[in-house]
């Protein structure tokens, strides 16, 4: 494709978004519409916004790299994206989340536990936790969009990061909730066609159909590197093996972490605050599972599927066309697919970014701008969005200067790692506030303290792949982890930290109450 017609495409694209963002800015009057879009939101734009921050750059990219190396094992991943992202977060979670929201008149998702369990110390510390931890998760999708420019159309890696950052925070720091709405909405819509074509194409242009291609996948298993064997590989069509390295990287820190821990995201649960009815929520199950089906399950099966096409045209697996995981999928649509496309799909790995940074950029300055600090924020008015816009700014300055500090195969990692964090500090105390009315203040904090002190410990001393490359544990001890002994190294922090705060939470709720 030449220069002129991507420089129209892209430019189209970015009209679009930055009319939506107006629109946003012009429909946002006070802090409830900043916040939360007035909680009138369309439920079918709720359902894609819902969709589209839930799938990033980092699912496509990241998960679609790790999905051409692990193999078709990823797919229970979307199968519990659906079951716990969508059907239990939406019935079980959601409508009761709404009517929390509004009975408490709650603007964001560490206001709504801070009111319901009457304490300043619960908001406080879930903020903190969410503006200290979620730079990570959005440096990581920052990375993903600009290796993916990078990759694809040969631009600059730094030029991109920073158009990338800039056109999301354009629309963020003005339009609001109601502007990363619009365009979230925009930009699931070009995700899911992107995705569609990409499977049609695919098996269009290998010249078979779905058994042929997973008969020769399956074949290719004795081609797996010795390096992968080693780790428990047995083939892009199997698991790997139980109790093997790769098992538990796969089990208990890809499909768990991020399978349970999208229950607790705050940008995911906001989304239910915005709709004025449970009849609402209900209306986007269909659309939530709908669209995941046709984006991440899409992209984790056509991950493996590189391998034969690898083999077919170079000689070499995936993973020995690029040693960063990160670059796979990039350099798959670069190299087998249309000029034309490359364009397209670019448009759905900025749409996939954008999306998710826009809503992790307006969580993280609600955070400080209406949590951490209200005086920064007026209780009605236009002022009222000057300190969210404030902690806006300051969210995606600290995520752009951390995407400069991260290391290569750390997306999809960098993803799991956030949600963990986030399903065991905050699922117990959050599913308690819509279930147990036993639940109190001191069972939440002892819940939230040892959810995220847990994760703590175990990132910096017990695990290995956060561990070792900190390098607290080898300074203080000499030993990259504490235990070394397997599998104890390998077990991810979630395994260890969620169940301690579930206990917690039983614990010093009865203690509390005795008290």
């Amino acid at each position: 494709m030449n220069t002129l017609t991507l420089g129209v495409i892209i430019i189209v694209y970015i009209f679009f978004v930055v009319y939506l963002g107006y629109l946003g800015y012009r429909r946002t009057k006070s802090s409830t519409d900043f916040l939360l879009g007035g909680r009138k939101t369309n439920p079918f734009i709720m359902a894609l916004s819902y969709g589209a921050t839930f799938i990033s750059t980092s699912a496509i990219v990241g998960f679609g790299g790790i999905s051409a190396t692990f193999g078709m094992g990823i797919q229970w991943l979307c199968l519990l994206n659906m079951l716990m992202g969508v059907i239990i977060a939406f019935i079980f979670f959601g409508k009761r989340t709404r009517k929390l929201g509004a009975k408490h008149n709650a603007h964001t998702f560490s206001q709504l536990l801070g009111l319901h369990y009457g304490s300043r110390t619960v908001q406080v510390f879930i903020a903190a936790i969410i503006f200290i931890g979620m730079p990570l998760y959005a440096a990581v999708v920052m990375k993903g969009g600009a290796v993916f420019i990078e990759e694809a159309f040969g631009i600059d890696y730094n030029f991109a990061l920073l158009s990338f950052t800039l056109i999301v925070a354009a629309y963020v720091i003005s339009g609001g909730i109601k502007g990363v709405l619009y365009t979230d909405a925009l930009q699931g819509i070009i995700m899911f066609l992107s995705t569609s074509f990409l499977l049609m194409w695919f098996y269009n242009t290998m010249g078979f159909g779905f058994s042929e291609g997973n008969r020769q996948l399956s074949e290719l298993a004795a081609s797996v590197p010795d390096k992968l064997r080693a780790l428990g590989h047995q083939g892009w069509t199997a698991m790997p093996m139980t109790g093997s390295p790769q098992w538990f990287t796969l089990v208990t820190s890809l499909i768990l972490g991020v399978g349970i821990g999208c229950l607790a995201q705050p940008q995911l649960a906001v989304r239910f605050m915005m709709v004025d009815s449970n009849k609402q929520i209900s209306r986007g199950v269909l659309i939530g599972c709908i669209f995941i089906f046709f984006t991440v399950g899409v992209v984790y099966h056509i991950g493996p599927l590189t391998n034969l096409y690898f083999i077919k045209h170079d000689g070499l697996l995936a993973t020995q066309m690029t040693p960063d995981l990160d670059k796979i999928i990039p350099l798959f649509i670069s190299r087998a697919l249309p000029d034309w496309f490359g364009a397209v799909f670019m448009l759905c790995i900025l749409s996939a970014g954008m999306s998710t940074l826009s809503s992790h950029f307006h969580t993280m300055g609600a955070s400080l701008g209406v949590d951490i600090f209200p005086r920064l924020t007026q209780n009605s008015g236009k002022r009222s969005s000057l300190g969210v816009r404030f902690g806006v700014t300051c969210a995606i300055v600290i995520s752009y200067i951390i995407c400069y500090t991260l290391s290569a195969n750390i997306i999809a990692r960098g993803t799991a790692l956030f949600m963990g964090v986030c399903a065991a500090t905050f699922l117990p105390a959050y599913f308690c506030s819509l279930y147990w009315k036993k639940a109190n203040r001191t069972g939440a904090l002892a819940s939230l303290w040892t959810g995220a002190l847990a994760s703590f410990i175990c990132m910096v001393f017990l695990h290995r792949a956060e561990a070792a490359p900190i390098g607290i544990c080898k300074a203080l001890t000499g030993r990259d982890v504490l235990i070394d002994i397997y599998p104890w190294f390998a077990v991810d922090p979630i395994v260890f930290a969620l169940p301690l705060s579930v206990v917690a939470m039983i614990a010093g709720t009865y203690l509390g109450k005795r008290k």
